[in-house]
């Protein structure tokens, strides 16, 4: 069975950069969309950021607009996120998750999101 698996995450200082990666264990990435979402502790999950196949549509969130940058190289089997400019508020864990209910579009709403990873954590230190 396919497994999603991120790694990357740690604890920086703000204003950092921090670059998470995503792959497919046990097979390749789809052709679906691929998002990263994060959830703060005591807070609901956010979303981050997701690309289409091949890049062609890109969605970032509000709150890491700017900052952030997703690229997926669906011949490496990954899916990165790049991390810059990092405030405390970014900590969180970070998930790579997989949204079955598009194909050339990218949603915003988390709970379209479908397969997820177990997540890595990223602590921002003021």
């Amino acid at each position: 069975q396919v497994q999603l698996l991120e790694f990357g995450g740690g604890l920086v200082q703000a204003g950092d950069s921090l670059r998470l990666s995503c792959t497919a264990s046990g097979g390749t990435l789809s052709k679906f969309p691929m998002g990263w979402i994060r959830q703060a502790p005591g807070k609901e999950r956010e979303f981050v950021a997701a690309i289409t196949w091949r890049g062609a549509v890109i969605k970032y969130g509000d709150s890491v607009n700017g900052r952030f940058t997703i690229a997926r190289d669906d011949a490496k089997n990954t899916v990165s996120l790049q991390m810059s400019n990092l405030e405390p508020e970014d900590t969180a864990v970070y998930y790579c998750a997989e949204d079955r209910d598009r194909l050339q579009t990218v949603g915003g709403d988390v709970g379209e999101y479908d397969r997820w990873g177990q997540g890595t954590q990223v602590a921002v230190s003021s």
